[in-house]
């Protein structure tokens, strides 16, 4: 079968961008590869023919493969060589496309759809995942699957005050704002960024270039559309007449059944427990009801029960348009009751417990030694990671039964929004050497567990005595907008469970009292008007700025004692030139410190070394042997050394481990002597003084000027010819000297 390959192409932060369909993956629904750089990623859409029944959600699948061949590795592991399991990274970048292409599906549709996006080629400058958005969209646009795309996906920096579209990874160092925009024309999708204390208006004139520049992306993948795209299906069953009545009696009854009165009694409720008891009361109530009606069969019941959420999400957004009510009281801008505290477990490095209303997060730090650091080996990234953060969402904190396994894409998620949260904020190396890492455990959750953990985590970093620059707080917005007038909206402060559940917008922003850290935003309709975007971050400051003041009363500063159980890091710096002498030959002399002392030592290649140790005892053997090790000569300094070897003309000493110098005949004694034998022997120690390092770096040494005890020795007689006094030509020359003096062993 001949291909039908189609290539199209535009310009976009002065690089090409190409997409090609009809190339790869011809069995899909939808597939096109998208290339911008060096970078190449293959996205495909696939509908299952089988309609899931009972569903209550749309079930989408998004799969972010990342090839280590795209990037010319091999696996680390000795013994298994093939990609395994998602990186976190690569889970990430699939939650990011979920997000934003999740809302544009017509919510009925009750087929598996998967999308798989797979990194063909990676040149470690451009963005696989931005590709990836990209490509995705293209893929659904042009499938017979039917999505209200298309979208479009870019990366904007900030260096020097100056945006940058789609930085490269080495611009990115530089910029202090990292933000990942996915919009259609006139509407924003979804936001991930982090950044270092951005102001809000910085922000929104980031996401409005971010648009600007997407919208010609959009415009391409219409024309691809245009050309290659195939027309939608109906996924939709055309209804019966009888099945049309059967509906329509069946929303007659519910209709009936809930009244305002009822609605009332269901949001009647003090705690997220009480609200699901009036919900299935509500809904037993029905059943009952509809069972009573013989003209009702068992199916049509089903739905029946099922309606009374969809009647309780619209009652929500009449409440809250209508009245600015919210179902638990509250207004709409005002927090749930905030409660925090530090030190609450014993034997931690640091503890944190952070409640916001029945959601609480308790957060742990744990100190480690520099060697401590998580080791990076994916296909973006190769390097080291010093400050972690894990987040775990048990089943008990929603009151819910299920198996206990590694952590779910929703907690990888979760904690790297925390981690990048704070990130700014962590001391430097230099300042702080330790690896740290955070544990949040959510204890109990009714929303905005996410942003708990981020209050949480600044908490146990404070209470563990890590130098903070400045505490971090997070808080959750909502959205309710009018399904019949867009402009016609409200911002919820402080999101809880059913709010999150039936509401239009999960807006997470997190940040100093200063500025914004870290943003996550997806929404559950077409996208946000940037007139709700900036509403939004107005009311998220006010939040944050209340948060951090509650937190302030639990701790103002970081502690400035470590934990008693925390290690203890001394640094030290050597010359890199003695790293070797440090080690040993085949690393013995660095393991015999460590297990004769107790502690852990990281060496680092400029010569910076770690001593880790809860032992304070531990950690001054090892310092004081250390430096004994890696002493180098200074001048007019007296150390104590071991006579090597003897010569005619002097004699060689050890004064520091593997450094000898010489102590010429004349610098013996304060008396003439024949031969260096008349004062010292081979294996005699005694002390020297370094009197002068030539510019070989050859060590001369003197023991007659130190104090030594010359007392039983008396001057020898003169040799015959000899004179008491000594002659010039008495001294060799350096050419005479051995060249073993200065010799690494």
């Amino acid at each position: 079968m001949e291909k039908n390959v189609r290539e199209f192409s535009t310009q976009i932060g002065g690089k090409t961008l190409t997409i090609t369909s009809g190339k790869f993956a011809a069995q899909a629904n939808g597939a096109c590869t998208v290339q911008y750089g060096g970078t190449v990623v293959l996205s495909t859409v696939v509908l299952s023919p089988n309609i899931r029944e009972g569903l209550n959600y749309f079930p989408l699948m998004v799969d972010f493969d990342e090839k280590l061949y795209a990037a010319g590795k091999i696996k680390g592991s000795r013994f298994i060589k093939r990609e395994g399991r998602a990186s976190d990274e690569a889970v990430i970048s699939g939650r990011v496309i979920d997000r934003s292409i999740r809302p544009l599906f017509p919510q009925t549709i009750k087929n598996d759809v998967q999308i798989i996006v797979t990194v063909l080629s990676f040149d470690n400058e451009n963005d696989a995942d931005v590709l990836g958005l990209i490509a995705a969209s293209c893929a659904l646009s042009i499938s017979n699957i039917p999505w209200l795309g298309p979208i479009a996906a870019v990366r904007v920096g900030r260096i020097n005050n100056e945006l940058v579209l789609n930085p490269s990874y080495e611009a990115r160092q530089k910029s202090d704002l990292d933000l990942f925009v996915a919009a259609n024309v006139e509407k924003i999708v979804m936001i991930e960024a982090s950044a270092n204390e951005a102001k809000e208006d910085d922000i929104l004139a980031a996401i409005k270039f971010a648009q600007k520049h997407s919208s010609k992306i959009i415009k391409l993948i219409e024309e691809i559309t245009g050309q290659v795209g195939q027309k939608k299906i109906n996924i939709q069953q055309e209804l019966s007449t009888e099945e049309l009545a059967s509906q329509k009696k069946i929303h007659d009854k519910v209709n009936a059944f809930m009244t305002a009165e009822r609605i009332d009694s269901i949001f009647s409720y003090q705690t997220k427990e009480e609200l699901k008891n009036n919900i299935e009361t509500a809904k037993n109530e029905l059943d009952i009801l509809l069972k009573a009606d013989n003209e009702i069969s068992k199916d049509e019941r089903k739905i029946g029960v099922t309606l009374v959420d969809e009647y309780i999400d619209k009652k929500m957004h009449a409440l809250i348009l209508e009245q600015e009510k919210r179902p638990d009281g509250r207004q709409l801008n005002e927090i749930r009751q905030l409660s925090a505290a530090v030190g609450v477990l014993p034997r931690t490095h640091g503890s944190g417990l952070f409640e916001r209303g029945e959601t609480q997060v308790l957060s742990v730090v744990t100190l480690g030694a520099p060697g401590d650091e998580q080791t990076l080996d994916t296909m973006e990234e190769s390097g080291k990671k010093r400050y972690m953060h894990h987040y775990n969402f048990p089943p008990f904190s929603v009151g819910e039964v299920a198996p206990l396994r590694g952590p779910s894409r929703r907690d990888i998620g979760h904690g790297a929004l925390a981690e990048k949260a704070l990130l700014p904020m962590i001391p430097d190396k230099e300042t702080f050497p330790y690896t740290i890492r955070v544990v949040s455990e959510v204890l109990s959750s009714n929303g905005s567990s996410s942003q708990a953990s981020v209050c949480g985590s600044t908490l146990s970093l404070m209470d563990a005595g890590v130098p903070l620059k400045k505490p971090v707080a997070g808080i959750a917005m909502g959205l309710i907008v009018d399904p019949n007038d867009e402009k016609k909206y409200k911002i919820l402060t402080d999101i809880q469970g059913l709010e999150d559940h039936s509401g239009d917008m999960d807006f997470k922003i997190a940040g100093t009292s200063d500025g914004i850290t870290a943003i996550q935003m997806d929404t559950k309709i077409n996208g946000l008007t940037d007139d709700m975007v900036k509403d939004t971050f107005v009311q998220a400051k006010r939040a944050r700025l209340e948060i951090l003041g509650v937190m302030a009363k639990a701790i103002a500063e970081p502690r400035q004692e470590l934990s008693p159980y925390a290690p203890r890091i001394t640094t030290l710096h050597i010359n890199p030139e003695k790293i070797r002498d440090v080690i040993g030959p085949g690393g013995k002399m660095i393991n015999k410190i460590i297990n004769e002392t107790g502690v852990s030592i990281d060496i680092e290649d400029d010569g910076s070394v770690f001593i880790t140790s809860t032992s304070a005892e531990g950690a001054v053997k090892a310092k004081e042997w250390i430096e004994l090790l890696t002493e180098e000569a200074e001048v007019g300094k007296i150390y104590h050394g071991k006579v090597t070897r003897l010569f005619d003309f002097g004699a060689m000493v050890e004064f520091l481990p593997k450094q000898e110098g010489l102590i010429h005949i004349s610098e013996i004694a304060p008396f003439h002597v024949n031969t260096p034998e008349d004062i010292v022997h081979t294996g005699d120690e005694l002390p020297v003084k370094v009197v002068d390092i030539d510019d070989q770096g050859r060590v001369n040494l003197s023991l007659k000027q130190t104090d030594f005890d010359f007392s039983r020795f008396s001057a020898p007689a003169p040799s015959r010819g000899a004179s008491h006094f000594r002659r010039d030509t008495d001294k060799p020359s350096h050419n005479r000297r051995p060249n073993q003096a200065h010799h690494r062993f």
